[in-house]
């Protein structure tokens, strides 16, 4: 559906019983909703919030560049026009940093974390500048960010397919946005001040976001739990479901969220 807030529409799914422990999916740069489709069997149980980012899947593209701030805020307004509190935030890649921008935010919105493929920043300046000047001068590269997504042999991946259609589909406005965000974004030192329940789920074969930078991001927090979900790479949620719906699970268990 589409939620209209005062300056844009956001595409999002809610599913689950209305009384059910509430449940919010942040995807990552380039991919949609859908990235979560093969963990929704396995969420029956919870009230499971899916959206689509601005400039991504059938949300509103507003002109670039985007800031980080402005990402955090329309996830909040999400929470707020359906009424969730107390909900664990679940955020993929670069739908990390929205997760941990909002955590310190709104505590009261949001009672625990899940992060994977994520850490507190990407890469440095040097680094962004360039590949934003490629996203301005050539669009982005889909083989190189399924590369990176998938991992060197990422044409024999069963899920090869499936995730350059959802790459191909982002509007050209939405990388550039959503990429310029998470180029000057760096959340280290607001993450280090979180104490909430949290667990990193890093694939072993991540090559975007390697398991021991992720492991440095569950470092920072209180009492978080770092766990490796073994032969997955960046996107775990499609190559491994039901390995990271476990994980998903007992995390949500442990902590009560059933």
């Amino acid at each position: 559906m589409l939620v209209w807030l005062e300056d844009l529409r956001l595409n999002a799914e809610l599913s689950g019983p209305v009384t059910a422990p509430p449940l919010v999916l942040i995807h990552g740069l380039g991919l949609d909703h859908t990235l979560w489709d093969a963990l929704m069997p396995h969420l029956a149980r919870h009230r499971t919030l899916r959206l689509d980012l601005r400039g991504h899947g059938a949300s509103d593209t507003p002109a670039s560049p985007y800031a980080m701030g402005t990402l955090i805020r329309d996830v909040e307004r999400l929470m707020v026009h359906f009424a969730l509190q107390d909900a664990v935030i679940v955020g993929a890649g670069e739908g990390g940093l929205i997760a941990q921008g909002l955590a310190v935010k709104r505590l009261d919105l949001v009672r625990a974390m899940v992060l994977t493929g994520s850490a507190t920043r990407f890469g440095n300046a040097d680094i962004w500048q360039a590949r934003l000047a490629r996203l301005l001068r050539d669009g982005p590269d889909i083989d190189a960010e399924c590369a990176a997504l998938l991992g060197p042999h990422w044409r024999g991946s069963a899920v090869a397919d499936t995730v350059r259609t959802r790459l191909e589909a982002t509007h050209p406005e939405g990388w550039e946005g959503v990429a310029t965000a998470t180029a000057t974004a760096d959340f280290y030192q607001t993450t280090a001040t979180l104490t909430l329940p949290t667990l990193v789920l890093a694939g072993g074969d991540d090559r975007k976001t390697p398991p021991d930078l992720q492991r440095e991001t569950a470092d920072l927090i209180a009492g978080s739990d770092f766990q490796l979900l073994r032969g997955a790479g960046h996107l775990g949620m499609l190559t491994h479901p039901a390995a990271f719906a476990a994980a998903l699970t007992a995390f949500l268990t442990r902590i009560g969220h059933v």
